[in-house]
């Protein structure tokens, strides 16, 4: 069965980005572009793993994350905070909230796919 993901974002670009380098691997992609949208797919679908953008228009990243760990069903998902917040204060709430990973903007795909088959195959 193919992993599920869930990309996260108000960016075509990124979103486009990351679509085709996921599905080149297999994946199968859900795409949000923001954060109540996410908390539907999320419930719907039940992804393995989000991508999260963290500054989005009405309720960020953070805020999306915090919502949906209260889901007790979701406790499997895992999350890739993707943002252009690069402060370490950023980074590090972003873990303290319990990403799985925080990756910065702009990305290598090939950190994106690395990131991805660690925190998958874990």
């Amino acid at each position: 069965m193919k992993k599920r993901i869930l990309i996260v974002d108000d960016e075509p670009n990124i979103v486009m980005t990351l679509e085709y380098a996921l599905q080149k691997k297999g994946y199968q992609i859900f795409i949000a572009r923001n954060g109540e949208e996410a908390l539907e797919i999320v419930n719907r679908e039940k992804p393995d793993l989000v991508f999260m953008d963290v500054m989005m228009p009405d309720m960020d990243g953070y805020e999306t994350f915090e919502k949906l760990k209260t889901n007790e069903k979701l406790s499997h998902t895992k999350l890739i905070f993707l943002s252009a917040k690069n402060k370490p204060s950023d980074i590090e709430k972003g873990m303290q909230l319990g990403a799985n990973d925080y990756i910065t903007k702009p990305f290598s795909i090939k950190k994106v796919l690395k990131s991805v088959e660690n925190i998958l195959s874990i």
